[in-house]
């Protein structure tokens, strides 16, 4: 008897502009996300990412903040190369590659918004008044978002004719 289908997830990924941005993601098509150092959000790349989870890409510390397209995972959890390379940034002298203390996952990208959602907008739209990006404090790189906030957001990013397209 075949296993019942599991229901996507959808996240929200953050990154600043200047070091990777949505703009990026349409030319490469597809990247690694790594570099992430912080256990609750490794934790949900490791643990809960799956191919095919729908991504909010959100552009942090930029003018305006807000989320700049959507994506999706195209490859779940993998050791983060960078933590093995010694003199890297994220190199992690503890990770071990049978047991990496850190992950990475592959994002394949789906459509840049004609202009950011900023996050002054999202503050105020109905329908998302629990988002964890709208928390103050709530700093995390990855987060989950339910599928109706995601929803909400495309609908917003999106113009009419393209919101219709499940994307």
């Amino acid at each position: 008897m075949a296993g019942k289908a599991r229901t996507k997830r959808c996240w929200l990924l953050k990154c600043e502009p200047e070091a990777y941005s949505i703009d990026d993601l349409a030319r490469d098509g597809e990247t690694s996300w790594e570099g992430v150092r912080n256990y609750q959000a490794r934790n949900s790349m490791r643990d809960d990412m799956k191919v095919g989870d729908r991504v909010l890409f959100y552009a942090s510390n930029a003018d305006p903040s807000g989320v700049a397209g959507i994506a999706e995972i195209s490859r779940e959890a993998y050791p983060d190369p960078f933590a093995f390379e010694k003199g890297h940034e994220y190199f992690d002298p503890k990770s071990r590659r049978e047991e990496p203390t850190w992950v990475s996952v592959d994002v394949r990208f789906i459509a840049k918004f004609p202009e950011i959602v900023p996050l002054d907008v999202l503050k105020v739209t109905p329908g998302l008044e629990a988002m964890g990006v709208i928390r103050k404090g709530n700093r995390l790189s990855v987060q989950p978002v339910t599928p109706e906030e995601y929803e909400v957001v495309r609908a917003l990013g999106l113009p009419k004719g393209r919101a219709q397209k499940k994307a």
